[in-house]
């Protein structure tokens, strides 16, 4: 795990070199430091670290002299499982990471997959288009829990109730669309697992509509509010040259006035086709992050009308590649058990042909093969620049699996951001960069 080295004063200023070390060595090390200094452990149930996150935190009276990131307390094995699965077994896997945007996780993983097929021109425009739709609109109940969550923690309790609310009608989408709220497993490498209901695209229109009413309630009550802005306003300081350096990415980088957005600058899923703001500021700080979250959810609004402008004029056309080799086989329903093989498919497979009983049996047990090689697709999550780089040896499952996510890159920032200032403000700080601990650990 990467933690900070010591820092020291040099003619450039504060330099940080990343270093590995063991904890017990670290609060040793600490632990030694001058008189009247003292260590506390802030975690890992502290409710601003989003998760399992351990901060090591020395502490002269309230200033923060060093501070040390501890993770690892959900270490899941996500990433060793999937070498276990077929490659569209992974996709159960991936999408728990970061399980507050999981379909960025599914659409990383299944862009990889599809490039080492040699299928990304194959995938169904209808698909590509309704991966964007899901994204957008995961990406604001992503950014509903950023803020709501980021404002109960420096005591703004209404604002949490006004984000969730919101975000409990786009999840309600979701279950609608793939039969489950978080975790869909939608996103499948060649489309998605099916199309969607019929009246999906009336009900979006109108939950874009109650969306963009109702976000300004939030905004009415934080953006220019004296209080918020004391407890924001250049508080967790970082700049552009500090991101760089640290591999930041997302709202916190664009926060320093830099407008990189995976989304223009190496667009996938088409996004290249559609017309939206990436959203900058120059504050470097936790409420510039906040203006960017909260400007950026009508931005996703937008991708979402001409997507489904698009999904009208798509209607009836496919959502899975054709190769029968690598579609999955089925014709998925939603029923009152949940999401499934409908009736009718199971009938027609069973009863009709021998061959096709035999191949759907073989590609959900073995799966398909994917030719040898190594790819690394990288889409603009919630939190940043989330990418799988994925590594095949020709077989049915993957080689090694391994993805950056932005949550553990963004979390090396922790000790910049909060050295040197109020223990109170470590809260503001870490809701700002908006960790996953899921993402973080893997």
């Amino acid at each position: 795990m990467s933690t900070f080295a010591s820092s020291r004063e040099t003619t450039e200023g504060r330099i940080y070199s990343v270093t590995g070390g063991d904890w017990d060595d670290v609060a040793r090390d600490i632990g030694s430091a001058k008189e009247e200094r003292v260590v506390v452990n802030m975690g890992p149930q502290h409710p601003s670290t989003h998760g399992v996150l351990r901060l090591m935190l020395e502490l002269e009276g309230e200033t923060i002299t060093e501070l040390r990131c501890g993770i690892g307390y959900l270490h899941t094995g996500i990433e060793k499982n999937t070498e276990y699965r077929t490659w569209t077994q992974g996709v159960t896997f991936v999408t728990r990471m970061d399980y507050l945007s999981p379909l960025f996780n599914e659409t990383a993983y299944c862009l990889a997959t599809e490039k080492l097929l040699n299928i990304t021109d194959q995938v169904p425009e209808r698909a590509s288009v309704i991966r964007v739709l899901m994204m957008e609109l995961n990406r604001i109940s992503s950014h509903m829990v950023a803020l709501g969550t980021g404002a109960l923690e420096l005591g703004a309790i209404t604002p949490m109730f006004f984000a969730f609310r919101e975000r409990e009608r786009v999840l309600d989408i979701f279950e609608m669309v793939s039969g489950l709220r978080m975790n869909m497993a939608y996103i499948r490498p060649g489309g998605v697992a099916q199309n969607l209901p019929s009246d999906t695209v009336t009900k979006i229109r109108e939950l874009v509509k109650d969306l963009r009413k109702n976000f300004k309630d939030n905004e009415k009550l934080l953006v220019g509010n004296s209080i918020w802005l004391k407890r924001t306003k250049d508080v967790g300081y970082l700049d552009l040259a500090g991101c760089i350096t640290l591999g930041v990415t997302g709202p916190v980088l664009r926060a320093t006035g830099m407008p990189w957005d995976l989304r223009k600058t190496e667009p996938y899923c088409g996004y290249q086709d559609y017309k939206f703001d990436v959203i900058t500021t120059d504050t470097c700080d936790v409420y510039g992050r906040f203006l960017i979250r909260m400007q950026e959810l009508e931005q996703s609004l937008r991708i979402i009308e001409q997507a489904c402008d698009k999904l009208d004029k798509l209607n009836g056309a496919p959502v899975m590649v054709a190769d029968k080799k690598i579609a999955w086989p089925a014709q998925l329903s939603l029923g009152g058990d949940g999401l499934g093989n409908s009736l009718e498919h199971i009938r027609q497979i069973m009863g009709t042909s021998m061959e096709a009983l035999i191949h759907h049996f073989k590609i959900v047990t073995e799966g398909f093969r994917v030719p040898a090689g190594q790819v690394y697709a990288p889409v603009e999550s919630p939190r940043g620049e989330l990418a799988a780089q994925i590594v095949s040896d020709g077989g049915t499952r993957p080689y090694r699996v391994h993805f950056r996510t932005p949550s553990f890159s963004n979390l090396q920032a922790t000790s910049a951001m909060c050295e040197g200032s109020l223990i109170a403000d470590v809260v503001a700080a870490v809701a700002s960069i908006d960790p996953v601990m899921g993402d973080v650990d893997r």
